[in-house]
């Protein structure tokens, strides 16, 4: 069997880093861990060629030379998966499909014409489908009825990938998180129980890239990476020595749940092991809204404490923010930009909340009849798409209070401030001299870059720029490299907030930022206003 194995394109999002990757010389962020690791699953006769879209792609001889193209897409993603099906469907090839999205929302595929949908988690499904394709079934769904033991699962195809073109490699060491967010997708896809590897498992992965040639910045793509930190302790403690014999090749980020702030054993481990940076799911500093979507375990302690906490043991911070929470008061979007003005997170991600099929969200959502029509799953993976449900307060409302507070917090000025106060924050670890925060080998072009746009181009940054660098060097040398990388991702951010605007006055039928005087209506009068009618009519 010869075997396409295709990533679809990602659009431009507050993770793609477009200018950014221009600035280091590089293709994408991340490489597709999901489908590599398909490829390590697949038979070893069959023949496998894997074309990343968003780094290079196939070829028409790829094309002709397969008899079966695989897929695997995010939300995100959705618009080139659907095209790629159609085209392999166009030219009369078997596709099978698999990965979030499908999973999630299998209709949109089917009707695209996919013949295999190897959906949940291959280490399952794919020998279901295995099966399928040796007895000679044309067509067929793939579901499991349970998890996988992961600790079964093959190390992916690092080889597969051009390295030379990622900002980062990673690495999966545990699936599922414990917690139930309302508005989160990961225990219906990946379960509550964390499931983990075996630490020898993971080593023996950062082994291959290490002995790939990999020197740089690891991604550990963990929803919630201390869901078990009894295991992930164990890891930890094997991985710290790893390091040390090989004189810190890699440095490491990961998500975690805000409680790893009560937790100083972890937090100085992760430092020790090469732990530079983590992402927070803060959501909200509003106390209400959190218990109300379940996120318990952000209302035990100050959220701003907590950042604290894990700034001094080390660590920068990236954090997910959300507007549009039933009961919300008014003002959400102002007192997101003051917890963040008063964390100094450098890069919040700032979303409207959307209710994504089969969560506990969607389903109170359907129950309470407040789903829009038309929202069967299509419409999703635009980060900025508006509401697909009925809210407690205006729609304008919260658009205006979302693209205000994207607007101001990454004013230039405002964002390289924070990046700034971020770097002196962090306490240094001693082990790490130059974090990487990308490859070394693209690191004078992009400075040349940095320091001629926002150094010399930029008259409204420029001495900002030069001071902060320069106590930057006297205070935080060890940081250096992190904070040029910060720096530079503010090119892209500068664009985001512009294309954000775009997209929402487009949905919306107005810039949001002009609207005046917004007020606040009883929910009965929030599905009659004016904006509500304007949004309905677009998403229906």
């Amino acid at each position: 069997m010869k075997a396409l194995l295709l990533y679809p394109l990602f659009p431009k999002t507050f993770w793609s880093y477009h200018a950014f990757m221009k600035m280091v010389g590089l293709k994408a962020s991340v490489p597709p861990l999901g489908i590599i690791t398909v490829a390590a699953l697949l038979p070893q006769d069959w023949e496998i060629r894997f074309c990343d879209r968003n780094v290079q792609s196939e070829t028409d001889q790829d094309w002709e030379w397969c008899d079966l193209v695989i897929l695997s897409a995010m939300l995100a993603q959705k618009d080139d998966f659907l095209a790629q099906i159609k085209k392999a469907v166009q030219l009369g090839k078997k596709v099978a499909v698999g990965g979030p999205y499908p999973t999630s929302i299998p209709d949109p595929a089917l009707a695209a014409g996919a013949n295999y949908l190897i959906l949940d988690e291959g280490e399952i499904t794919i020998s279901q489908f295995l099966d399928a394709i040796n007895s000679g079934q044309e067509q067929g769904i793939f579901r499991a009825s349970e998890k996988p033991d992961i600790s079964q699962s093959p190390p992916p195809r690092f080889d597969l990938l051009k390295r030379e073109d990622y900002l980062m490699m990673a690495v999966q060491f545990s699936r599922g998180c414990p917690f139930q967010c309302e508005f989160c997708d990961i225990t219906n896809l990946y379960g509550r129980k964390s499931r983990t590897k075996d630490p020898s498992q993971t080593l023996a992965e950062l082994q291959i890239l290490y002995d790939l040639g990999w020197r740089g910045s690891v991604l550990i793509v963990d929803d919630n990476f201390i869901g078990n930190t009894r295991n992930v302790k164990r890891l930890l403690r094997d991985l710290i020595p790893w390091m040390e014999e090989r004189h810190y090749p890699f440095t490491f980020m990961t998500e975690a749940s805000v409680n790893l702030a009560e937790d100083s054993e972890l937090l100085d481990l992760m430092v020790k092991a090469g732990f530079y940076a983590v992402f927070l799911g803060i959501e909200t500093p509003d106390q209400d809204s959190l218990e109300l979507t379940l996120k318990f375990q952000n209302t035990r302690h100050s959220l701003i404490d907590a950042c604290h906490i894990i700034n001094d043991a080390g660590l920068l911070i990236y954090a997910g923010f959300i507007l549009g929470f039933d009961g919300e008061r008014k003002g959400a979007g102002d007192r997101i930009q003051a917890f963040v003005e008063a964390t100094n997170i450098p890069q919040p991600m700032l979303g409207i909340l959307q209710a994504i099929p089969n969560t506990a969200l969607w389903q109170r959502l359907k129950k309470e009849q407040r789903l829009l029509e038309g929202t069967g799953g299509e419409e999703f993976g635009d980060q900025n798409a508006l509401m697909n449900f009925k809210p407690t307060r205006p729609l304008a409302e919260i658009a205006h209070e979302y693209i205000e507070a994207i607007w101001t917090l990454y004013d230039p000025q405002n964002y390289l401030k924070r990046c700034f106060q971020q770097c002196l924050k962090i306490k240094t670890n001693p082990l790490l001299h130059q974090p990487m925060y990308f490859p070394k080998r693209k690191l004078l072009v992009f400075i040349a870059r940095l320091l001629w746009r926002q150094g010399w181009q930029s008259p409204e940054i420029r001495s900002q720029f030069w001071q902060q660098l320069w106590q930057i060097l006297q205070q935080k040398p060890q940081l250096l490299n992190i904070y040029l990388g910060l720096c530079g991702a503010g090119e892209h951010f500068w664009e985001y907030r512009i294309l954000a605007r775009e997209r929402i006055t487009q949905q919306l039928g107005f810039d949001p930022l002009t609207l005046q005087g917004v007020t606040s209506h009883v929910p009965s009068q929030v599905y009659e206003s004016n904006e509500w009618i304007q949004a309905k009519t677009l998403w229906s």
